[in-house]
């Protein structure tokens, strides 16, 4: 019986390049510094910042990644949960975002990387209001990243940056 996670240097020079490798980078353990506007879309400029964690896995044979995070936020601390998952017909990633304080899985973001940056967008609300959502990764290293969230109201005309983290790898 093969070993479930080994790759033989066959099996990996087969692997497609199509954008299915593009969260590889994030798998491991981080320590992730946050700033998040304290309320969203009425022009708030006060940004709660604060300390997290979050270790990611591939899951699915690489095809996905699941992250686990604890946020420990002013209000109190909460966990929060991740899955990137790429098709390789469309070559788009998705993105759900599970919280614990509001237990369902919410809408996906849909995108992929492009010169190294990774961009998503999505339908959602914000209390009753219909918005698209942004997630922009960028600025990634070896052991560094950057995570940024933002809302837009116009159908993307213009965007409120809401949540920025900045992720620093503690262990691969």
């Amino acid at each position: 019986m093969p070993a479930l996670f080994a790759r033989s240097d066959t099996a990996a020079a087969e692997i497609p390049h199509d954008g299915r490798h593009d969260f590889d980078w994030l798998d491991g353990r981080w320590s992730v510094s946050h700033r998040k506007l304290r309320k969203r879309l009425v022009g708030d400029t006060d940004w709660a910042e604060f300390d997290g964690w979050s270790e990611v896995r591939p899951i699915v044979g690489g095809l996905a990644h699941a992250d686990d995070n604890l946020l420990e936020t002013p209000a109190g601390p909460y966990r929060g949960g991740g899955l990137k998952l790429f098709d390789p017909a469309t070559r788009l990633w998705s993105i759900w975002w599970i919280d614990s304080r509001f237990p369902t899985l919410e809408p996906p973001v849909q995108g992929r990387f492009e010169a190294g940056i990774g961009t998503f967008l999505g339908d959602d609300n914000w209390e009753g209001t219909p918005i698209i959502v942004r997630y922009i990764w960028s600025e990634i290293t070896e052991r560094s990243a950057r995570w940024q969230q933002a809302f837009s109201t116009d159908a993307g005309a213009s965007w409120e940056t809401n949540w920025d983290m900045r992720f620093t790898r503690i262990a691969a």
